[in-house]
């Protein structure tokens, strides 16, 4: 049994995915992959780039599977398939429009076992913004001081509004503002993560994973920012600094994003 699996949900993107197995493949930490595949046609991983990527895994040791996960229930459903598939502590949910700098994923396991917390994520960050800063959106930045305590956040409480941290390439910039010579990383406090989120796998089960996916319409969205929150509540959870995480800001395969899962289920009281 693998201690950290990585899981990349996939559909209609051959070039975005080729890339993300390339920054997989420049990790030196143990891991192992599983990609899923709901692709109109041919599967993202089928293409010369991605195969080669994939081989340059498993000859570094990883192993690699590859699925295809058919029809299309939602991003929900394919999340829960994923968590389904893997019996690892640690499962790093990576989507296939994120490219990790070498360090990325060590970074990702070395905080999560130091912190014992539910969750840590690396905020994608949009590179293209990088000469755009905006000081109003990083004011929410709160380290945290030890171990992430638990926390119950909605949209009316003064957490909620964290969320502008990730826009653009505000990752970056408080990665400049707040990570100090000689500190590997830093913990702080998140709304969310999108893209690149390393969970305790018992965590993650103990809330009941994606299995809400069952009481959705396929067309949603928000299906991780209802686990993720979930999983605060009871475990806690971080995001890091640096990130590592690259958006590669190619068009979204989810236009439809009038149905929301929380808006539809609700959170725990």
């Amino acid at each position: 049994m693998s201690a950290l699996d990585v899981l990349v949900p996939t559909c209609d993107r051959p070039v975005e995915l080729a890339a993300t197995l390339a920054g997989l493949a420049a990790q030196d930490h143990s891991f192992d992959v599983l990609v899923s595949d709901q692709s109109d046609g041919a599967a993202s991983f089928d293409t010369h780039a991605a195969r080669a990527m994939i081989r340059v895994l498993e000859a570094a040791g990883h192993r690699v599977r590859t699925v295809r996960h058919l029809p299309r229930r939602g991003l929900a459903e394919h999340r829960a398939s994923l968590l389904a598939a893997s019996s690892a502590d640690h499962v790093l949910f990576c989507d296939d429009d994120v490219w990790l700098e070498p360090g990325t994923v060590a970074r990702l396991h070395d905080a999560i076992l130091e912190l014992r917390c539910g969750l840590v994520g690396a905020a994608m960050q949009g590179l293209s913004h990088l000469d755009d800063e905006r000081p109003d959106e990083l004011a929410p930045f709160e380290r945290w001081p030890g171990r992430p305590e638990p926390e119950r956040i909605r949209p009316d409480t003064p957490e909620w509004q964290r969320w502008t941290l990730h826009n653009a390439a505000n990752p970056a910039h408080l990665a400049r503002r707040h990570v100090r010579p000689g500190e590997p990383w830093v913990a702080y406090k998140i709304a969310w993560i999108a893209g690149c989120v390393l969970y305790d796998r018992r965590a993650l089960v103990e809330v009941g994973g994606f299995g809400f996916w069952r009481d959705l319409p396929a067309e949603h969205a928000g299906e991780d920012v209802l686990a993720e929150q979930r999983v605060m509540e009871r475990f806690g959870g971080a995001g890091i600094l640096p990130s590592g995480a690259v958006h590669l800001e190619s068009p979204t395969t989810v236009p439809d994003r009038s149905v929301v899962a929380d808006s539809v289920l609700g959170r725990p009281a």
